[in-house]
This record gives structure tokens, sequence and C-alpha cells, in this order.
């Protein structure tokens, strides 16, 4: 018998880290799938937009790592929800493979890991690579002769934005998040303990203020375009495009007017014995041949559009469009009132902005927490549910980015279009969707906070049970509740993206002041899309200031 206990024995104690294989084998080769699909569509993404002419395989090579980067890491979310879920039963117990307090540890510091290198390189692609491979490009002369004083140029530049990384992680690692126990405590106790906070923090802190300082500048963003983005993309969709043979009636309509316009001007010359026009009508000739030269443009445009197959296609999936934009704005709906209760819920039952305005758990119905909840045991519905979200912030942001351009303040930039957009804007576009996408995570957190925090785990609260006989004891009973602030430390696990994302309480506060921005700008631009009429079929393709080189570039 003795023996047949020792063999028992020893095949549970194999069959533990066996189930914990298969657990996290079976997280990560999800996450393996989603990482080759991400790196798929990074690279047709980039490559549609990028210049034929003007494109560049650094820059090309750098945009596609900048964009997979900043999905994978957001990709990460759901993996590290998924294990500190699956960690438990549905009844509130840990796995035999998680029974151990060490074990648990070890998976989330993989995860933790995990967040360290990509976080870590998101910091080295904005703060030195984008910057580097910006300002060469920028340098570039026309012969392409000294490469050294190229690349010394570049470096000059891209000092300043590695300054500016490096006093984030010194004020992320040396400002301590609490007090020291002692306000009386001597200046040598205080430097001893702002070192002893330094060593038990990992460089957690550090990383976590860098990288929440991009977050915020990718809530700007996400501010700016993705909340136009998500009304005009479905709304676009549902409205369709003008009609190419009425396009073309009106352009060459357009046409013959300005020629008429330039002969008349024309006209006054030899009516004026061959005097000089005056100033004035120079200008309105200078004009009317560039609008007439437009005008041209938008006429060989029209011409390839009608031709092209994707044009017929696209008129006839003229029902799914509109069934697919009625899907994206129903979507762009439910998450503004989600974001909404959220919101409302933080401003009802947190402790205030001095907490970040942070709460544990929902105390108002959330649709798309409890769709998450449901949805997260069923392994892997929340994680497609997850990157369908991000996918959707990703081309939403695209929308507003090609619809209103990159802007610093009141001067555009650059603009965004298929096949013609410079290198530099092509930068610019990544490192904006890159800060969108760090955004995202957050955004995630808004519209689902006890999802994010601790996923489907589930703990067992000893209730007493009333008797009518003291004598008898006293009798209790075990009850499953969802894990929340309430619940001992060691019931339920805090995932590792959490931490990142409240690490400091000013942060959260700005994040939530600037949700309500979200919801503002998004209403403002529901408004804006629906007075605005049908688009052209060549919207952005052609413009004022485009040259012909540029346009023969898209025409052949």
């Amino acid at each position: 018998m003795a023996s047949v206990s020792r063999v028992a024995g020893s095949e549970a104690v194999m069959a533990t880290p066996v189930a914990l294989l298969s657990e996290s084998v079976l997280g990560w080769s999800i996450f393996t799938i989603v990482l080759l699909v991400i790196v798929a569509f990074c690279w047709v993404y980039i490559r549609k937009y990028q210049s034929r002419q003007e494109s560049e395989v650094i820059s090309t090579i750098t945009a596609i790592c900048a964009l997979a980067i900043a999905l994978i890491t957001s990709a990460l979310l759901p993996v590290d929800i998924f294990l500190v879920s699956f960690m438990k039963y549905p009844n509130g117990t840990y796995k035999e493979w998680a029974a151990s307090n060490e074990t648990r540890q070890q998976i989330e510091d993989t995860v933790l890991y995990g967040y360290y290198t990509l976080y870590s390189i998101i910091l080295f692609c904005v703060f030195f690579w984008i910057p580097f491979v910006y300002f060469y490009y920028e340098e570039k002369d026309e012969d392409n002769s000294n490469k050294c004083l190229q690349v010394k140029n570049a470096l000059k530049y891209t000092i300043g934005f590695v300054i500016v990384c490096s006093v984030l992680l010194l004020i992320g690692t040396f400002v301590p998040l609490e007090s020291p126990p002692n306000q009386n405590s001597t200046q040598w106790e205080k430097v001893q303990y702002l070192f002893e906070e330094l060593g038990s923090s990992h460089g957690l802190a550090a990383l976590s203020f860098s990288i929440s300082s991009l977050t915020l500048i990718g809530m700007l963003a996400v501010i700016t375009y993705t909340a136009y983005g998500m009304s005009v993309l479905p709304l676009n969709l549902i409205k369709g495009t003008r009609s190419i043979l009425y396009e073309r009636l009106e352009n060459t309509e357009d046409k013959e007017e300005v020629e008429h316009q330039i002969d008349k001007l024309k006209a006054k010359v030899s009516c004026a014995d061959g005097r000089p026009l005056s100033m004035r009508d120079r200008r309105n000739l200078q004009d009317l041949e560039a609008k007439l030269q437009v005008l041209h443009r938008r006429s060989r445009h029209l011409e390839i559009a009608e031709r092209t197959c994707c044009n017929k296609v696209g008129s006839a999936l003229r029902p799914m469009k509109i069934l697919l934009g009625v899907f994206f704005i129903l979507v762009a709906l439910l998450f503004f009132v989600t974001l909404f209760i959220s919101n409302l819920d933080k401003a009802l039952h947190s402790a205030g902005i001095s907490t970040g305005f942070i709460i544990f758990g929902t105390n108002l119905t959330n649709p798309l927490n409890e769709l998450l909840l449901a949805l997260q045991p069923v392994f892997p519905l929340d994680y497609v549910l997850i990157t369908i979200i991000t996918m959707y912030f990703v081309f939403t942001s695209m929308a507003g980015i090609r619809n209103m351009g990159i802007w610093f303040f009141w001067i555009r930039l650059y603009k965004i279009r298929p096949q013609r957009t410079q290198p530099q804007a092509l930068l610019f576009l990544c490192m904006i969707l890159l800060l969108i996408v760090l955004h995202t995570s957050y955004m995630i957190y808004s519209l689902a906070p006890q999802y994010v925090m601790y996923g489907s785990q589930k703990y067992l609260l000893q209730t007493p049970l009333p008797t009518a006989d003291p004598s008898q004891g006293n009798h209790s009973t075990a009850v499953t509740k969802i894990c929340d602030a309430d619940a001992p430390e060691d019931q339920c696990t805090v995932t590792r993206s959490y931490l990142f994302l409240h690490k400091f309480w000013f942060f959260s506060a700005i994040y939530y002041f600037g949700n309500w921005a979200f919801l503002v700008v998004f209403l403002i631009g529901l408004v804006v899309s629906c007075c605005k009429g049908k688009k052209s079929v060549i919207e952005g393709e052609v413009d004022a200031d485009d040259s012909d080189v540029s346009d023969d570039e898209y025409v052949h």
C-alpha cells in the first residue's frame, strides 16, 4: 500500500509540470500565431501607403517593425489575462499546477519580462531609431555622396530625443511613490530609503513612467484622430462615393469654364496692342492655369478609376459595405456608451482625483466588460475580441489620419495617401499609430476594468451559517465570488498590465479627463461626418500642390 501511495504521489507531482506546460504552451502558441498575422498585416499596410518613387528600404523596415512591436504589445494583454484566469477553476479553487505561489509567480514573471522587453524596444524606437531614420533621410542630398556626414547630422539631432528619454527614466526611477515612513528622518535616511525603493521596484517605476508619458501623447492622438475616425469611417462606408460618370461630366464642365476664362484673359493682351497684363490679371491667369492642371490630373485619375477592377468590384460589394458601415457605427456607439458608463462609474464611486479615479471592479452594468467576462473562459474568443478591438482602433485611427493629415497645431505637415506617402510621413504615421496602440491598453481598461484587472478569476469566501444552538459550534459555507479589491491577496492575481497602467496616480487622472474629451470629440466628428456629402471616388489622390512627377508615379 505504501508503494502504491508513493507511485500515486509521484504521478501527481509529474502531472503538475505537464499541466503547467500545456496551459502555457496553449497561451503562447496562440500568441505566436497572432504575432505572425500582425507582422504580415504591418507589411501589407505599410507597403500600401508608401511612395513608389521615394520609397526607402530603411524607412520601410523601420515603419513595419515599429508598428508590429506596438500591435504585439497589445496582443500580450489577452495572454496576461488568460494566464491569471486559467490558474483557477470556475468554482474559485486553484488548479493543481497553480496551487504553489512560487509557480504562479514564475508565470507572471514571464509576462512581466515580456512587457519589459517590448516596452524597452518601444522606447528605443521612439527615442532613438525612428528619429535617427527620419533625420537621416532629411539630411540626404541629391548625389547621396557623403554618407558619414549624413549619419553624423542625424545622430546630432537624435541626441535630443535620447536626453528626453533619459530624463523620463530618471524621474520615474528616483521619485518614490510613497513618502518615507518617518517624516523626521535625516537626509541620509531619506536617501537610503530612496535607493531601497529603487532596488525593490526592479526598474518597473522608471519604465512605467516613460511608457505612461508616451501613452499621454498617444491619448492626444486618440482624441484627435481616433475619435474622428470612429465616426468618419462607418459613415463613409454607408454613404459610399459619388458616381464616376457624374464626376467626369462635372470635371469636363469645370475644365471648359476655366479654359474659357484663360482665353478671355489672353484676349486682353491682343486687344491692348501687346501691352502686358496688370499684376492682378497675371495673378488670376496663374491661378487659372494651376487650376486647369489640377482638373487635367483629376480627369486622368477618373479615367483610370473607371477602368480599374477595384471600382467594379466595389460597386458589386456595395451592400456589403453598407452592412459593414452599420456594424462599425454600432460598435462605435457601443464603445461610446461603455466608455460613458465607465467614466460615470469612476466619477460616482472612485476616491477622487488624488487616487487617479481608480475603481476596483464595476458598480454600474458595463456591457463590454460583461461580454468579455462571458467569453474569457472559452479561450481564445476573448483574445479574438481584443484583437478585433485593437485592429478597429488602428483602422479608425488611420481613417482619421488620412482624412485630416498629419498636423502640428494649425500647420499641416504631411498627407497620407495610398502609394504616395513620403518616407518622412510614413515614419510620422507609424509613430502616431504606435502611440495610439499604446493608449489602446488603457482604453480597453476603461471599457472593461474588471476584465483587465482579474480576468474571470473567482475566489471562495467563507460565510458563517446561523445556528439555533450555540453549543453546536460555528458552521460556515464557502461562497464563490468574482475577484475584486476585497478579495484576499493570495486568492486573486492582478495582471501585470494593470500594474504598468496604474503605477502613477496622476497619469490615471489625466487619462480619465482624456476619456471625457474623447467622447466630446467623437460626438463633434459624428455631426460633421453626417453633414458632409459623399466623397469623391478619387478622394485625396489629386491636390493643388501635387507635382506632375508624383502624379505620374501614381498613374503608372
